[in-house]
């Protein structure tokens, strides 16, 4: 038996509840790990509350969370991994638990700090995503809404790094720390058009929305094509003739195969992504909490 957080019923946040679970068995594919870090994603809060009940169906109870890194401590047949090893990656059943099952894992760097290591998979791979189905450029210029979260900030640098000129709307605390990366930082809210239009005069090329904060019709004047503008969080993008990026399980998927890069730019110091707090297992529910009032500046992990 393990610790192992479950909710039985959709709900607030104290429906997650510390619960003692079977360890689970590693299939065909898959390694068993002994969690050190789980991220804590914007999903799991929609799926926890049942926002998501109709694409994500539950099965009670269920133990929630994406991504992991952890010690390899059982492997099935064809994983490539051995007994031991450090790894990261994305979760089967669950990572809010002290052991979790992982397909595909990917070795982690040694230098890659578990937490930073545990919160990279989803945010990388939407990151990576989006940039590729963008199309965006070297010498062009892309403007990112909210770039001060977890996909934005992520994203703004591997467009910084392939010579493209970024803008980036954030909050008043968030401007210096995503100017220090390499982008261009104006105030979000009232007057953002102005103040876009003021620091890029030659104009944007592309957008991608990672706010969700009514963006979209102001985004798609700006590049004079709504094929130019992607969104991850505004539910009503077909109303404005804006795609909806959600991730794939299939293998055509851009980001598939980039987290290996992605690890390797993070401990390498290219790659920033800020870890705002870390919180014991038992303190899902706070975690949760946090994240609905949008206290944190960063990433919020769990340490079973």
């Amino acid at each position: 038996m393990s610790k192992a957080i479950a909710f039985s019923e959709y709900g607030t946040p104290e429906v997650l509840r510390l619960s003692e679970v079977t360890a689970p068995e590693p299939g065909p594919g898959q390694v068993r790990i002994r969690v050190r870090a789980a991220s804590v994603n914007p999903l799991d809060l929609k799926i926890r509350s049942g926002l998501m009940a109709g694409a994500v169906p539950a099965h009670f109870p269920v133990v929630p969370g994406l991504d992991a890194a952890g010690v390899v401590d059982a492997v099935g047949e064809g994983t490539g991994a051995a007994v031991g090893d450090e790894v990261l990656g994305a979760t089967a059943g669950g990572s809010y638990s002290e052991y979790a099952l992982l397909e595909r894992p990917v070795a982690k760097p040694a230098a890659l700090p578990w937490e930073v290591a545990a919160s990279l998979v989803t945010v990388g791979r939407t990151a990576f995503r989006v940039l590729a189905q963008l199309g965006v450029g070297k010498g062009q210029t892309l403007l990112v809404h909210g770039a001060g979260g977890s996909v934005g900030i992520i994203a703004a640098q591997l467009a910084v790094t392939r010579g493209i000129t970024v803008i980036a709307t954030v909050g008043e605390h968030d401007i210096e720390r995503v100017a220090a990366l390499g982008a261009t930082a104006v105030r979000y809210g009232d007057g953002w058009v102005q103040r876009v239009t003021t620091a890029a005069p030659q104009g944007v090329d592309h957008v991608l929305d990672a706010s969700g904060a009514g963006v979209l019709a102001d985004s798609v004047a700006l590049t004079g094509d709504s094929a130019r503008v992607i969104t991850i969080a505004d539910m009503s993008a077909a109303q404005h003739g804006v795609r909806f990026s959600a991730g794939s399980a299939d293998s055509t998927d851009p980001a598939e195969d980039v987290l290996p890069q992605l690890a390797e730019l993070a401990a390498d110091g290219r790659l920033v992504l800020p870890v705002w707090r870390t919180y014991p297992l038992e303190e899902a529910a706070t975690a949760h909490a946090d994240l609905e009032a949008h206290r944190n500046r960063g990433k919020a992990v769990l340490l079973p």
